[in-house]
């Protein structure tokens, strides 16, 4: 399979991390991190459970403070800011929690719309959006995950892929610059996660999403990514295409690309 074309270098840079360390007591999670990519751009993070991957996106909008370095979103310093500073910056961006992130108690289209009622009225001087546009935009988000059919349903009634389609319809309901993945085919069966992998495609081609994608499943990596980061206890053992690591000769890259296949 062939791999992406390199993004030209005058887009602008979503992302960007400086030199950032965080560590829990004496446990280092993110070791001298720093990296950035440009809009459009799907930068995957692999490694195994531990190393560190699903603690990187926390600090990028702001969820968790390093100890140290420093973190831009949309051209803008994280690092720092009061939470009050950093919804502007945080309605820009969707997220897929772990195995979808529902409410079990919502409807499927009352959890897409959640972000919609509970971010987007906070950023237009407290003015709500129209019930109809509300309605519009969760059935478009459905529709792109072609789950219009469950508007009714409750998490509960819909199989593992479907309920991770619609976390993705949540996360993109309020048309994101950037989505940030987190594990998005944990636990799926082959077919189901190939799906996944699909739509985080889609939304590059049709929308031009800038996607972060953290796992440790690397079946799918070379259908969507730009670039690829390895990770080994917080640290970067080894970036670039997928051309670059499976040509990588480090021992720790060699056994990663060979257990995950």
């Amino acid at each position: 399979m062939t791999q992406a074309e390199p993004l030209p270098a005058q887009l602008p840079v979503v992302v960007g991390f400086d030199d950032v360390n965080l560590a829990f007591g004496e446990t280092p999670a993110l070791v001298h991190l720093s990296f950035s990519m440009r809009a459009g751009e799907t930068r995957v993070v692999l490694g195994a459970a531990g190393s560190g991957k699903t603690m990187l996106l926390k600090p990028a909008v702001g969820l968790v403070k390093p100890d140290s370095g420093h973190i831009s979103l949309f051209g803008e310093e994280v690092t720092g800011r009061k939470e009050s500073q950093l919804y502007g910056l945080r309605s820009k961006v969707g997220i897929l929690f772990q195995e979808g992130g529902l409410f079990d108690s919502l409807t499927i289209a009352e959890n897409v719309a959640y972000p919609l009622l509970n971010q987007l009225a906070v950023h237009k001087d407290g003015h709500a959006l129209p019930p109809e546009e509300v309605d519009q935009r969760v059935r478009e988000s459905l529709s792109f995950v072609e789950l219009e059919h469950t508007l009714d349903k409750f998490p509960s009634e819909l199989s593992g892929g479907m309920r991770r389609r619609a976390g993705i319809a949540r996360a993109i309901v309020t048309a994101p610059q950037l989505v940030l993945y987190d594990s998005p085919t944990a636990g799926l069966d082959p077919i189901t996660a190939n799906e996944i992998d699909l739509l985080i495609l889609d939304q590059k081609k049709k929308r031009g999403i800038t996607s972060v994608v953290v796992t440790h499943d690397i079946h799918g990596v070379r259908t969507f990514a730009d670039r690829v980061a390895l990770l080994n206890a917080g640290e970067i053992v080894a970036s670039g295409t997928m051309a670059d690591l499976d040509q990588d000769r480090n021992p720790f890259v060699v056994d990663f690309l060979k257990g995950s296949n």
